[in-house]
């Protein structure tokens, strides 16, 4: 196989209370990425949007990626690759995690599938690096494993573990303002009390049983973050009134989605999901900010390619 196509989906970080940790899959929305083999020893990107990304692969996020497998193998060829990005960079889905995710991915699959889904983590997030400064690797986890997943360590990444969970579905809102991850992580404060950590290692731990159990209560009462959301919530505009709304509305919990500006909530149906991203809707409909909502299954497979899904390693 010399050309692949993959759809790649958006993710959704930290999910409340797993800083850099926990993230899980989005099926909507998703980017869309052509990969081919080429007899160059070069990386040649064209991107089919209008974000303006750079196209040199030291630059781009893919780029990078692609670069980092290639150098691994020691390849005498290349790639060529076109993106469509429907994430829009700095929305806090995911958007160079889709990126990072999906030219590993593709490149895997043209290589014969050759390297384990941890390696390909590993190699995604070079991409991050080049998007953000930090090889993070909560959303790549994600979009290269599916579902709900949790990083046990970054350096290297060890244990990135498949969560059992059980139907849910997530409302997204992206309110169109820009927070650039460098700028979430400056407000946080770099030591936080005892106190502080132990009640965020509850609640991850809460989480994790209340997604395994299926105990929907469990994880309601398990969406609190200690840690990032009292410093980054200043960042988004009505961020109080919106988690409110959503949360009248239905909505088991959720807060940021990474680093912001989007905002989430899961919930236990489509129908309540769309009521809530309904209501959080309104609280911008009274403001001048536009928004774009999603509402969305948790897309259990990550990146797949086209329409067949990625079964891999």
């Amino acid at each position: 196989m010399d050309e692949i196509t993959v759809h790649s989906p958006a993710t959704v970080a930290n999910v409340v209370c797993g800083f850099d940790c926990l993230g899980f899959a989005l099926s909507e929305p998703f980017d869309v990425m052509t990969l081919r083999k080429i007899e160059q020893k070069t990386i040649r990107i064209k991107h089919h949007d209008d974000f303006g990304l750079p196209t040199h692969p030291g630059k781009n996020v893919a780029g990078a990626v692609l670069g980092s497998i290639l150098d691994n193998i020691d390849a005498d060829f290349g790639f060529d690759i076109e993106i469509t990005k429907r994430i829009k960079p700095g929305s806090g889905i995911g958007s160079s995690a889709a990126s990072a995710a999906g030219a590993a991915v593709a490149a895997n699959i043209l290589l014969g599938d050759r390297f384990s889904k941890s390696a390909l983590v590993e190699f995604a997030r070079n991409g991050e690096a080049v998007a953000c400064g930090s090889r993070i690797a909560d959303n790549v986890s994600a979009c290269i494993f599916g579902g709900f997943t949790l990083v046990r360590a970054t350096e290297p990444v060890a244990d990135v573990i498949s969560l059992d969970h059980p139907t849910l579905f997530a409302a997204v809102i992206h309110p169109q303002i820009e927070i650039k991850t460098a700028d979430a992580r400056a407000v946080m404060p770099r030591e936080f009390p005892l106190t502080t950590a132990v009640r965020q290692w509850g609640n991850v731990g809460a989480l994790v049983a209340g997604l395994a159990k299926g105990d929907y209560d469990l994880i309601a009462r398990s969406l609190e973050d200690f840690v990032a959301e009292p410093y980054r919530k200043n960042l988004i505009p009505h961020y109080d009134e919106l988690k409110t709304a959503g949360l009248q509305a239905g909505a088991l919990g959720g807060g940021i989605s990474g680093s912001g500006p989007s905002v989430f909530m899961l919930a236990r149906t489509r129908e309540i999901a769309g009521n809530v991203v309904n209501a959080m809707n309104r609280v911008y409909d009274k403001t001048e900010i536009a928004v774009n909502c999603y509402v969305s299954d948790v897309e259990k497979n990550g990146v797949r390619i086209a329409r067949d899904v990625i079964h891999g390693q």
